[in-house]
């Protein structure tokens, strides 16, 4: 199997969207942000090759189905709310020592 027929079968309908399963007539179905990319490369002179494939998927959500209601629950990433606290508060910090500075430097 080449290597274009091993991605066709990881960047599927199914990557993105998990097995649905239902409790208590509610049935919840999964979605993540798939991306991916590749490359490749040869050498004639030595007759190298190479090539690489990365495939990236995180949860964004789920359709929840309620009898004939549905809705879409964004999924919470963490991680993300952690890091945009922190690059503000960076941001912050830098935004009032420069004031601080120009302020001195005034009187």
């Amino acid at each position: 199997m080449c290597i274009i027929d091993q991605v066709k079968d990881a960047v599927i309908g199914a990557t993105v969207f998990g097995e649905p399963y239902e409790k208590n007539g509610v049935t919840v179905i999964p979605a993540s942000r798939v991306s991916g990319g590749g490359g490749g490369g040869q050498e004639a002179a030595d007759a190298a090759a190479g090539g690489g494939f990365g495939l990236d998927a995180r949860p964004i959500g789920a359709f929840v189905i309620k009898g004939s209601d549905v809705s879409w629950m964004p999924a919470l990433d963490l991680n993300r709310v952690i890091f945009m606290g922190q690059l503000v508060l960076l941001v912050a910090i830098l935004s009032w020592r420069s004031v601080a500075r120009h302020r001195l430097r005034g009187r």
